[in-house]
């Protein structure tokens, strides 16, 4: 009898390791996934910030591009006026158009701007002078200006009546047409060109 209930006890335990060894083995197959922390808030933040000024084409708060140049002034963001800057003694006329920077960044110009003249015998586009035009960054509220140069009419006749001033930023398709502040009339040409010349970015000066 005594033989018998050491050998069922002997079984028992042997059974009871088993079963251990089993658990510990479908554990180890099957372990928890870990999880991943929950992005905090800034970092889901300044995520959404780089998405947007990718989508934009600038870095948030400046004027410049991914590839760190200023980008164009646009035609929008630029007050555009014109004086008569005209120099007792000069045979020729000048008329100052001067862009000033409202858009509320950086923004860059560079070579001419389109002109054209209103005139009673039609539109005249000026001719550019040809002078190199270094690129200018305009901080918000700072300025530049370039000349229009044109022949004084001292034939004694009417000439060609001067009506307005069509003003194109360079590198824009949108113009703004102002009042014409230089002299009246143009002299009679026989045609073979224009007489009004454009100046680049900067030939009449910038001021802050």
């Amino acid at each position: 009898m005594r033989v018998t209930k050491l050998t069922i006890a002997a079984l028992a335990a042997v059974a009871g390791l088993s079963l251990t060894a089993c658990q510990n083995e479908d554990i180890a197959a099957d372990p928890k996934p870990a999880t991943s922390a929950p992005a905090a808030n800034g970092d889901a933040g300044q995520e959404q910030g780089q998405e947007q000024g990718q989508q934009d084409g600038t870095v948030a708060g400046t004027g410049t591009n991914e590839d760190g140049k200023t980008a164009p002034c646009r035609t929008d963001e630029l007050d555009v006026t014109a004086t008569d800057a005209t120099i007792d003694g000069d045979t020729d006329g000048t008329v100052a158009v001067t862009f000033t920077n409202g858009g509320g960044r950086d923004c860059a110009l560079s070579g001419y701007a389109g002109v054209d003249l209103k005139t009673s015998a039609g539109s005249l586009s000026a001719e550019r002078t040809g002078e190199e035009s270094p690129s200018v960054v305009l901080k918000d509220g700072e300025k530049v200006s370039f000349a229009v140069v044109y022949p004084v009419n001292d034939s004694g006749g009417s000439g060609v009546r001067i009506t307005g001033l069509v003003v194109t930023p360079p590198d824009e398709t949108k113009s703004v047409t102002l009042d014409w502040p230089g002299a009246g009339s143009l002299p009679v040409t026989d045609g073979s060109g224009t007489p009004v010349k454009v100046g680049p970015i900067g030939s009449a000066g910038q001021g802050g």
